[in-house]
């Protein structure tokens, strides 16, 4: 008999993690995860670029910047165990112009902070020695950046997890969470599976099944869409690794860039546009229950009208090639709006505070035997493995919020 059985609902890959982690920590312990789709890592880790950041963008001090850094080695450290894929392919952060220099510098600046390995400031002609198709008068050169698959990768962690004697339960949409004495019943439908402490890591649908333990409304996920370009095979040698643009602090998002894939494929974008459904990875998919959620929430009105012009630019790109290639083309002028095809698209689970706030850090809260998951964006796939850590900590402890 297991000395405890502790519930995981979402099969996405902090989700995954957690559950090896809990294997790890607390020998004896039974794992469940729940999951609503048919096979693991279906949406957010499904979709995700692939990247494993190095922890160069984030405030120093936040969870983002902690257990990002520590994140990469645990990942590095598994994929080279369990013979998944992992290549050290660099990241360049441009700057195209003269007045985007002061903010390159102050990112340098934040990324010693945060102790990112081997970071550098190059000058134009280093660029063209390592990128000679990119444009840009200065960059930071962030050798150990690298890509991975984070599909593959999450399901190495299911087997981890099962291989220890938890389960991972496909087809196990959550529809209820009641307190029982001593634990608390999952329910999916008429079928109820009771555990001692339940973790939620549900990505897209965190609120609402944060919700059905009685946890706060705040924050909300609001989906934003983000779509993608290929470079056609024969394009692909454009570059050689990551092409960034330095972040603008009046945008919420980080533009246009270049991402080579471990299959060998290279990806420009995302745009970034509000999706009409939870899962909207098709402008044509539309959720009228989503839509109306969002349109209740005052947070949702108050983040439009800091950022309608940002969403119009957006959209523009999302419509338009040549306007989504037009920011693209900044970084590497060659390329043009034939040497692309459309791509795929991921969605991003947003955490929306009640007054427009876009939340930036990892968030975690406790509610009695629920610790619940309200957001973890990107670079949560990086810091996975980290995260799982401090969420196994959290729940383990008798704390309102963490």
């Amino acid at each position: 008999m297991a000395d405890e059985t502790i519930g995981i609902v979402g099969a996405g890959i902090v989700g995954l993690a957690t559950g090896r982690e809990i294997t790890l920590s607390r020998p004896g312990t039974r794992v469940v995860v729940f999951e609503k789709e048919q096979e693991v890592s279906l949406h957010q880790t499904g979709h995700n670029s692939g990247v494993v950041h190095a922890g160069i963008y984030y405030t120093p001090g936040s969870l983002k910047a902690d257990l990002t850094v520590r994140g990469v080695s645990l990942l590095r450290e598994y994929c080279q165990d369990r013979e998944l894929p992992y290549r050290e392919i660099g990241k360049l952060v441009v700057a195209v112009r003269e007045d985007e220099l002061g903010r390159m510098n102050n990112l340098y600046e934040r990324a010693g902070n945060n102790h990112v390995p081997d970071l550098r400031k190059i000058s134009k002609q280093e660029i063209q020695e390592l990128e000679p198709n990119v444009a840009g008068v200065a960059a930071l050169h962030s050798p150990r950046t690298a890509i991975t698959d984070y599909p593959a990768i999450a399901r190495s962690f299911a087997k981890d997890v099962i291989d220890a004697g938890g389960e991972v339960r496909v087809g196990f949409p959550v529809t209820n969470i009641t307190d029982v004495p001593g634990g608390i019943a999952v329910a999916s439908g008429q079928e109820r599976v009771r555990v001692d402490r339940l973790i939620l890591c549900a990505g897209l649908q965190s609120d609402a099944v944060a919700k059905l333990a009685q946890d706060r409304q705040e924050p909300k996920i609001v989906p934003f869409r983000g779509e993608y370009m290929l470079l056609k095979p024969e394009k692909s040698d454009l570059v050689c690794g990551l092409i960034y643009p330095v972040p603008d602090p009046r945008y919420p998002f980080l533009g246009v860039h270049f991402t080579p894939r471990v299959d060998g494929s290279v990806e420009v974008g995302p745009n970034a546009v509000l999706a009409l459904a939870r899962e909207g990875y098709t402008r044509t998919r539309i959720s009228p229950r989503d839509l109306l959620g969002l349109a209740g929430y005052p947070g949702a009105w108050k983040m439009a009208a800091r950022h309608w012009r940002t969403g119009i630019r957006e959209y523009r790109g999302s419509f338009s090639t040549a306007a989504f290639m037009k920011d693209a083309r900044r970084y590497v002028p060659e390329v043009s709006v034939s040497d692309v095809v459309r791509g795929g698209a991921g969605v991003r689970a947003q955490a929306l505070d009640r007054d427009g706030t876009l939340v930036d850090d990892f968030r975690i809260h406790q509610v009695g035997r629920v610790t619940a998951v309200r957001n973890a964006p990107s670079p949560a796939a990086t810091a996975s493995m980290a995260i799982a850590e401090h969420i196994v900590s959290a729940a383990f402890k008798d704390r309102s919020a963490i």
